[in-house]
Formats: structure tokens, sequence, C-alpha cells
């Protein structure tokens, strides 16, 4: 996945203050991920692989934007914790659910949403940091954006702790064992 292989060029341009060419980076990364689903949904090949990649390519590129964005001040590191939080605890689901034989809970529409909504914030709050109207602007859409995507994936995140819980109940019922 080409997106995966921008991440690192992303962190680099963004740390050293790159600004332009970040957002470019960050805005292709956008465009092709959009393109490489829309493909696969149009010519039905929607692989298990890339079921897996395709959200982890997005974590990543999350996780390293925030990194990134909250060495150089641009966001605060509370943001960086409540986003991560919520990551930390959907990984701390993957061992029972591997262990009864789950692989990851398919993707749901509020992750996507998400995702969506955080991946809008970030190059606008990096905007955000020029000066003038577009500035201005920039920082209300991206804190806009921030604040659904936060709250949209802390909710994406509370529908998988209760699909979890559904399929380990579930388990526990078929096995016998009380819930």
């Amino acid at each position: 996945m080409l997106r995966l292989a921008l991440v690192p060029v992303f962190a680099v341009l963004i740390i050293t203050s790159h600004d332009v060419a970040a957002l470019l980076v960050l805005a292709f990364s956008g465009f092709t991920d959009w393109l490489d689903g829309a493909v696969a949904r149009r010519l039905d090949q929607v692989s298990k692989l890339g079921q897996v990649l395709d959200p982890a390519a997005d974590r990543l590129f999350i996780l390293v934007t925030l990194v990134a964005l909250a060495w150089r001040d641009v966001v605060p590191l509370w943001l960086l914790v409540v986003i991560l939080s919520r990551d930390v605890l959907m990984a701390c689901l993957l061992p029972t659910l591997t262990r009864l034989g789950y692989g990851p809970l398919p993707v749901n529409f509020l992750g996507k949403a998400a995702t969506f909504a955080l991946l809008y914030a970030f190059p606008l709050l990096l905007l955000a940091e020029s000066s003038g109207t577009l500035g201005a602007v920039a920082h209300a859409a991206g804190w806009a954006f921030a604040w659904w995507g936060v709250g949209l994936y802390w909710a994406s995140g509370a529908l998988y702790v209760v699909q979890a819980r559904e399929l380990v109940a579930e388990h526990r019922a078929a096995a016998g064992a009380p819930s």
C-alpha cells in the first residue's frame, strides 16, 4: 500500500516544518485511500488482507500525524492522549478475540466517519498555523472536525467493546459456561 510508504515521508516533512509538502502528502494519501476503496468495491475485489491493512494504515497515519503535530505544538498533548487511549483500549480487545478464534472486528460506519473527520482535522489544524483569514477559518473548521472526530472515535470504540462482549458471551454460551 502506497499510503504505508508515505507515512515516514509525511513524518519527516511535518517535523522539519515543510508544511506545504506535508499537506500535499497527506492530501494525496487521503485521495489514494479513497480511490483504493472505491476501486476495490466497484470491482468486487475486497480482500481480507485489505480489510486489515486499510484500518491499520489509517491508525498509523493518525498516530504519526498526532505525534508530529503535538511535537510541533500544533495540537495539545491531551488530544494525542485522548485519541491514543481509545486505540489502546481497542488493542486490549484483540488477545481475547484472537483466543476465541475471531479476528479484528469489522470496521463500522462510526469508525469510518471518525477517521474521515480526524484526517480532515489534522491538515486544517496545520493550516491554522498560517496568519490571516485563512488561518482563522482553518482553525475553526479544524477544531470542529477534531471534536467531532474524537466523539465519533470514542463512540465507535464503545460499539466495538459492545460487539466484543457479545462475541465473548456467545462463545461462553456455546461452551456451556456461565456468562
